[in-house]
């Protein structure tokens, strides 16, 4: 691991242009999907009363990956679990940090029962740098039940695509060890049976996101 890896404290930031442009296409990108019927929930949205399940663009799908204990994995490892599942990297200098940290805040304001029927993933970006070791280190910064996930290149290709999430090597950002990533800030949620419910944009408060998940958690 390098010695000049940033901080994973997880205190907000000012974003740097990369990481605006990231949230930038990540925005474009909910729109597009939720033209189709879904809507992302926001601090304006009636949480209680969400719009009514419509036909969407297909969301999420099966994968083949790798946990931060080195153990393989697939979508089936997490059948009957809601999911929050966010695409980043642990050499993330500000969005990452924050949207781990607000689906940390968001388990701790749910009740035990609740929060057992909730598994947050965090799936690499950047396999080349992200190892396990370095992906368990980090997820463990956040929350107990927080599961970093990575793969090779292709399988992070795959996955990526079936949740319409964006990622590549911002130009001009650093040698080759020394990079940043431009990549999506959407967290996603998903049902029990791999079904896509819903998103939660870049910094929602986590009181939102909580209430939003146990809108789901109640039905």
């Amino acid at each position: 691991m390098s010695d000049e890896q940033p901080s994973k404290t997880p205190e907000k930031k000012p974003l740097s242009p990369v990481i605006k442009f990231a949230i930038l296409v990540t925005a474009v990108a909910v729109v597009a999907v939720f033209a189709f019927g879904r809507n992302t929930i926001t601090d304006q949205s009636p949480v209680a009363g969400t719009s009514p399940v419509l036909p969407a663009i297909e969301i999420g799908g099966p994968f083949d990956l790798v946990d931060h204990t080195g153990k393989a994995v697939t979508q089936d490892d997490y059948k009957g679990k809601f999911l929050l599942v966010f695409f980043g990297y642990t050499f993330c200098p500000d969005v990452c940090p924050t949207n781990l940290s607000i689906v940390s805040d968001a388990l701790e304001i749910m009740t035990p029962e609740e929060k057992e029927k909730v598994q947050p993933l965090f799936i690499s970006v950047d396999p080349e740098r992200d190892t396990v070791e370095l992906l368990q280190e980090y997820v463990t910064l956040f929350h107990p039940q927080m599961v970093g996930l990575t793969g090779t290149t292709e399988n992070i290709a795959k996955v990526a695509r079936s949740y319409r999430a964006f990622y590549a090597k911002a130009k001009e950002s650093g040698g080759d060890e020394d990079y940043l990533v431009d990549h999506s800030a959407t967290t996603y949620l998903m049902g029990p049976k791999g079904e896509f419910l819903t998103t939660f944009s870049h910094a929602s408060d986590p009181e939102l996101v909580a209430k939003g998940v146990k809108k789901f958690l109640s039905q």
